[in-house]
C-alpha cells in the first residue's frame, strides 16, 4: 500500500519557533503496513503453535480458530489477534479490513500540510499549478503500475491470466480525485463532495437492477459493483465474480481519502482548537459519532469491505480517527516517541517494504537462510512464528539503514 512516506511529502504542524515533524502520522502508517508485511504471519504462527498444543478447530469459512476453557488468557488474546487478521468473508468487520481504509486515510491526513506551501504561494499568486498537477497525475499512474506489477503482470501470463486491479492502483485513485476536491473546492464544497458520494453510491447499488438479480442485491454475484466489474474490468477478476478492488466501489474509497483531508485539516488549523489536548478529545468524539452513524446506516447498507460500503466508509473511518487520536495522543502530546521508532521506520518508506513483501523480494527464504538453524530447534507447532519474527527482524533492519541515511522512496 503506497503513501509510504505517505508518498506525499512528510507531514508536519507549524508551531511558533519551527515546524515541528507530526511523527504519529509516520508511526501509523507504518503500525498499518507492519501487519501485511510480516505482522499477521507472526501472528497467525503463534495462534497456530496454541491450536496444534491444544487441538482447536480452526472454520475453514472465516478462518477463526475456536477458544476453549483450557486456553489461558495469553493464549486467548493471542488466538483473538489471529482472528481479526483475516477479512470478513462478506459482511462484517474485522482489524484486518481496517487496514486498507486507514491506509487511504492516512494519505488524505497529509494532504493539508502537503499542499500548504501550495496554498500559500496561490494567495500571492506565484503557485505553479501545473507542476502539481503533474505530479498528482504521475504518482497516481505510477502506483496504478506498480500494483499490476505487484499482481504479477510481468510473469507475461496472458491478458485474461493478469489482474489489473490492485491495492496501490486504488491508493492512486482515491488519493487522486481526494486532492482533486480539495485543491479546487472551499471546505463547504468538499462535504458536499463527501456526502454526495456516499449518497449516490448507497442509491445507484440500491436502485439500479443487475440483470438476473434485480435492484438492491447485496451478495457477492448479485451486487451492482460486482457486475460492473465482470462486465467492464480488463483482465483476470480477483475473485472471479467480483474484484474486491473493483471499478465502481473504487468511487466510494476517495471519501476514506477525503475524511482524512478533513482530519489533517483540523490538526493543521490553530483557530478552531489550538489545545492540543482538546483536539484529541474532538478526534475521539467525532470517531464515536461516525461509527454510530455507520452502525444505523448498516440496517440500510451493510458495512462491507469488498463493496466498500457507505458505511463502511463511515465505519473505518471512524477507527481511523480513533487509531490516529491515540497515536497523536501519546507520540505528539506526550511525547513518548521512543518506542514508535521501529512503526516510523516502516511508515517512511511503505510504499517499498509493501512491493518489496508482495513479491520483489522472498523475505520468508532470506530469514530461513539466517535463521533457519534457530527456527529448526523450535517445535514444530511453532516454527511458523520464528520464521516470521525472523522475517520482521531482517525488515527493520533494512528499514532502519535506510531512515538513518535519510533514503525515502517517493513517488
Amino acid at each position: 500500500m503506497d503513501q509510504p512516506t505517505s508518498n506525499l511529502p512528510p507531514a508536519t504542524v507549524k508551531s511558533a519557533d519551527k515546524p515541528k515533524r507530526l511523527l504519529s502520522l509516520d508511526a501509523l502508517r507504518g503500525f498499518d503496513m507492519f501487519w501485511i508485511v510480516s505482522g499477521e504471519g507472526i501472528f497467525h504462527g503463534l495462534a497456530n503453535g496454541i491450536k496444534e498444543d491444544h487441538a482447536l478447530i480452526q472454520d475453514p469459512h472465516n478462518w477463526t480458530i475456536a477458544t476453549n476453557p483450557n486456553l489461558s488468557l495469553f493464549e486467548r488474546i493471542l488466538v483473538g489477534i489471529s482472528n481479526q487478521l483475516h477479512h470478513s468473508p462478506w459482511n462484517g468487520f474485522t482489524f484486518y479490513d481496517l487496514i486498507f481504509p486507514l491506509f487511504i486515510f492516512i494519505s488524505g491526513v497529509s494532504m493539508p500540510f502537503s499542499y500548504q506551501k501550495y496554498f500559500t504561494e496561490k494567495e500571492t499568486g506565484n503557485a505553479s499549478t501545473g507542476k502539481i498537477y503533474y505530479a498528482l497525475i504521475k504518482r497516481t499512474l505510477i502506483l496504478i503500475l506498480l500494483g499490476a506489477v505487484v499482481n504479477g503482470m510481468l510473469q507475461w501470463k496472458g491478458y485474461e491470466h493478469t489482474r489489473f486491479a490492485s491495492v496501490l492502483g486504488r491508493i492512486g485513485l482515491a488519493t487522486f480525485f481526494a486532492a482533486l476536491i480539495y485543491l479546487n473546492t472551499s471546505l463547504k464544497k468538499q462535504i458536499i463532495w463527501f456526502v454526495s458520494i456516499l449518497a449516490g453510491y448507497f442509491l445507484l447499488m440500491k436502485y439500479i437492477p443487475v440483470p438476473g438479480f434485480g435492484s438492491g442485491i447485496f451478495t457477492p454475484e448479485g451486487n451492482l459493483s460486482a457486475y460492473l466489474d465482470r462486465l467492464l474490468l480488463p483482465g483476470k477478476l480477483h475473485r472471479t465474480i467480483y474484484d474486491p478492488e473493483g471499478l465502481l466501489s473504487t468511487i466510494p474509497a476517495v471519501c476514506s481519502a477525503l475524511l482524512g483531508i478533513f482530519t489533517g485539516k483540523f490538526m493543521q488549523d490553530k483557530t478552531i482548537c489550538p489545545n492540543p489536548t482538546k483536539k484529541v478529545g474532538y478526534l475521539i468524539l467525532s470517531g464515536i459519532v461516525l461509527l454510530l452513524i455507520a452502525l444505523a446506516g448498516s440496517f440500510f447498507f451493510p458495512i462491507n469491505k469488498i463493496m466498500w460500503t457507505s458505511t463502511f466508509v463511515l465505519f473505518a473511518g471512524g477507527w481511523s480517527i480513533l487509531l490516529f487520536a491515540l497515536f497523536y495522543y501519546l507520540i505528539d502530546v506526550l511525547s513518548y516517541q521512543k518506542w514508535c521508532m521501529p512503526m516510523v521506520w516502516i511508515g517512511t518508506n511503505s510504499i517499498l517494504i509493501y512491493v518489496c513483501a508482495h513479491g520483489l523480494f522472498n523475505f520468508e527464504s532470506t530469514s530461513s537462510f539466517l535463521f533457519g538453524g534457530i527456527v529448526r530447534i523450535i517445535p514444530t507447532a511453532w516454527q511458523q512464528a520464528g520464521l516470521w519474527t525472523g522475517v520482521l527482524i531482517i525488515q527493520l533492519f533494512g528499514l532502519k539503514f535506510l531512515f538513518d541515511k535519510k533514503w525515502f522512496l517517493k513517488i
